[in-house]
C-alpha cells in the first residue's frame, strides 16, 4: 500500500477535508444530497427542483482499479477529465471524502488528497462547512480532431493534378531501412542533429542530383528540409532579411508560391510566360531582383525553357545582382527524350535550386531538399535553425540508407514505367473521346494540358457540367494571376483569350489514376457535355 494508503487515518482528519463531514459533525443528521454513490447539482433558485443526480462512483472505479502506486494520480487524473470533459458540471456537490472511499474501496486519505490537488488547480471549490463542488473556471471541453489534410472530393473521376500514386510506396524497401537504421545509428545521432541535415544525407544528395539532374552540388551547401514548401519558406524569410519585399513568379503558375512567400512577408509579381518560358521583356521591365521559376517542366504548361531563355534569365540574374530560385517540382520523370538538366548547374550562386520526394515517394513523408548559393546560406541556415532545430534524424538516416543501397533510384524507375503507362492511356482516351484535342506537356512530369475545340466551350459551361457528372478537372484559369494584363498572344494568362480554336484548357493529373479509371474518366466527362 501506498503511504497515503497507510496513513489514511491521519489524512482523512486533516483539515483540507471539507466535503461534507462537518454536517454530521454538527449533529444533524445525514445529507441526502451527500449520499455516496450520488454526484448531485444544486437546484438554480430555493423553490427549483434539483436536478437528476448521477453516480460518482462509475466516473472513478477504473482508477480505483489502478495499481497501488499509481492509483492516487488515477484518481485525481480521472476527476479532472470529469470536470473538463462536462460529466461534472459546475455546480456539482461531490460526495464526502469518507463516503466515496468506502464506495470505491479505496483509503480516505486518497480521495481527500484528489479533492485537494483539484481544488488547487481550480477544477473544484470547498469551504468549511459547505462541502465540495465542481468549480466554475473550467468549461466543458468537446475535444475532436478534425482532419485538414486535403482529399480527393469523391468524384467518380479526380484529375486535379499534383498527387502521385501513393499506392507505390515502398513499404517493404522502406521498413528494410527502417530496420537497417535503428540497428546501425550510432547513439549521437539521435540528438539535436545540424540544421543543415546529417552529413551522411547531405553527402548522399549531392551524388543523386549531381547525378541526375546535372546540379552543383556541395554538400556543405545543401539543406535537408520539410519538401518545397518549407525551401519557399525559408528563402522568403533570406529575401525579407536582405530587403527584399517582391519576387516575380511565373503566370500561370503554382498557387501556393504566393501564399509561402506571403507568409514571410514577401509579395509575388506574376510575370507572363510565351512558347520559350517566362517573357524577358516583362520581366526587364519590372524592379524585381528575384524570380522564382519551373524551367524544367513549367507549371501548369508543361513547356521547358529553351536554352536561349535559359541563358537569357541567367544573364538578367548577374545584371540586377538577383536571384532565381529553381522548383524542381517533377525533374525525375521524362519518358519520351532525355531529362533537361536543372538550372542551378549553369550558375549555382544565382540560382538557388529545391526539390522533395513528395512525387517519387509520398507527400506525407515531408522531406526535401534545398541547394543555396553561398550568398544566401548563412540566413537561409540559421532560419532553418530558429525554425525547427534540424529535421528529424531517423528520418534523415533512413533516407540516406535509401539513396546509398540503390533503393530510390529503383523506385523511381518503378514509378517512371507507371506513369509513362497512364500518360498514354491519357493520350489515347482524349483522342477517342475528343477528337481534334490537342495534348501538350506529354514529354515530361504528372500531368498534361488539354486543347479542346471551341465546341467544347464555353470553358464555364464545360467545368460545370463534367463537375455535375461527377468528374474534377482544373481549368487552366485557376492557375493563372493576372490574365488580363497579358498580351493576347502568350501562353500564359491572357493567352487563354486568343489560343484559336482552344477556349476551354484543361489540366489533368493522372499519376494516381490506373488506365482503366483515366479511360472511364475520360469517357463521363465526354458523355456530360454531350448530353
Amino acid at each position: 500500500m501506498t503511504s497515503s494508503e497507510t496513513n489514511s487515518g491521519v489524512s482523512g482528519g486533516s483539515g483540507g477535508d471539507s466535503s461534507g463531514d462537518s454536517g454530521e459533525g454538527r449533529g444533524e443528521g445525514p445529507d441526502p444530497a451527500l449520499s455516496a454513490d450520488r454526484l448531485v447539482s444544486p437546484p438554480t433558485s430555493s423553490d427549483s427542483p434539483a436536478l437528476p443526480a448521477s453516480p460518482a462512483w462509475e466516473l472513478l472505479l477504473p482508477a480505483a482499479s489502478a495499481p497501488a502506486r499509481a492509483r492516487g494520480r488515477s484518481l485525481q487524473a480521472a476527476l479532472r477529465e470529469a470536470v473538463r470533459s462536462g460529466r461534472l458540471a459546475t455546480g456539482t456537490r461531490l460526495p464526502s471524502s469518507r463516503d466515496l472511499a468506502a464506495d470505491l474501496g479505496v483509503s480516505r486519505g486518497l480521495i481527500t488528497e484528489a479533492y485537494e490537488q483539484l481544488t488547487a488547480e481550480g477544477y473544484l471549490r470547498s469551504g468549511r462547512g459547505a462541502g465540495t463542488w465542481v468549480g466554475g473556471a473550467v468549461r466543458a471541453a468537446h475535444p475532436r480532431a478534425r482532419d485538414l489534410a486535403p482529399r480527393s472530393p469523391g468524384a467518380r473521376a479526380d484529375f486535379v493534378p499534383g498527387t502521385p500514386d501513393l499506392s507505390l510506396f515502398p513499404r517493404a524497401a522502406w521498413a528494410a531501412a527502417q530496420r537497417g537504421v535503428l540497428a546501425e545509428l550510432p547513439h549521437p545521432d539521435l540528438g539535436y542533429p545540424d540544421p543543415r541535415g546529417l552529413p551522411r544525407l547531405r553527402t548522399a544528395l549531392a551524388e543523386l542530383l549531381a547525378r541526375r539532374r546535372g546540379v552543383v552540388a556541395d554538400p556543405e551547401r545543401i539543406l535537408v528540409v520539410s519538401g518545397v514548401a518549407q525551401a519557399t519558406t525559408l528563402l522568403g524569410f533570406a529575401l525579407h532579411a536582405r530587403g527584399l519585399r517582391t519576387v516575380a513568379v511565373e503566370d500561370p503558375g503554382s498557387p501556393q508560391h504566393d501564399s509561402l512567400y506571403a507568409s514571410a512577408g514577401v509579395a509575388t509579381l506574376p510575370v507572363p510566360l510565351d512558347d520559350e518560358g517566362l517573357r524577358m521583356d516583362a520581366l526587364r521591365a519590372t524592379d524585381v531582383r528575384v524570380v522564382v521559376t519551373t524551367p524544367s517542366h513549367q507549371f501548369p504548361t508543361g513547356i521547358a525553357y529553351s536554352a536561349q531563355r535559359r541563358a537569357e534569365l541567367l544573364d538578367w540574374a548577374r545584371s540586377v545582382d538577383g536571384f532565381v530560385m529553381e522548383d524542381d517540382y517533377d525533374g525525375d520523370f521524362r519518358y519520351d527524350r532525355a531529362p533537361v538538366g536543372a538550372l542551378q548547374g549553369l550558375d549555382p550562386e544565382r540560382v538557388a535550386y529545391a526539390g522533395s520526394v513528395s512525387k517519387s515517394l509520398a507527400p506525407g513523408l515531408r522531406l526535401g531538399w534545398l541547394l543555396v548559393p553561398e550568398a544566401l546560406a548563412d540566413e537561409v541556415v540559421e532560419r532553418k535553425r530558429t525554425m525547427d532545430l534540424g529535421h528529424p534524424t531517423l528520418d534523415q538516416a533512413l533516407f540516406a540508407r535509401f539513396v546509398e543501397r540503390g533503393d530510390y533510384d529503383r523506385q523511381l524507375r518503378r514509378c517512371q514505367r507507371a506513369y509513362r503507362e497512364r500518360r498514354d492511356a491519357l493520350v489515347a482516351a482524349l483522342a477517342e473521346y475528343f477528337p481534334g484535342a490537342a495534348v501538350a506537356g506529354i514529354a515530361a512530369g504528372l500531368h498534361v494540358i488539354v486543347d479542346l475545340p471551341k465546341r467544347y466551350g464555353p470553358r464555364e459551361d464545360f467545368h460545370a457540367r463534367v463537375t455535375a457528372a461527377g468528374v474534377e478537372v482544373r481549368l487552366l484559369t485557376d492557375y493563372t494571376h493576372a490574365r488580363a494584363e497579358h498580351d493576347a498572344d502568350g501562353v500564359g494568362g491572357g493567352g487563354e483569350e486568343g489560343n484559336g480554336d482552344g477556349d476551354v484548357r484543361l489540366v489533368l493529373g493522372y499519376a494516381h489514376l490506373s488506365p482503366a479509371r483515366i479511360r472511364d474518366g475520360v469517357r463521363l466527362m465526354a458523355r456530360a457535355i454531350a448530353v
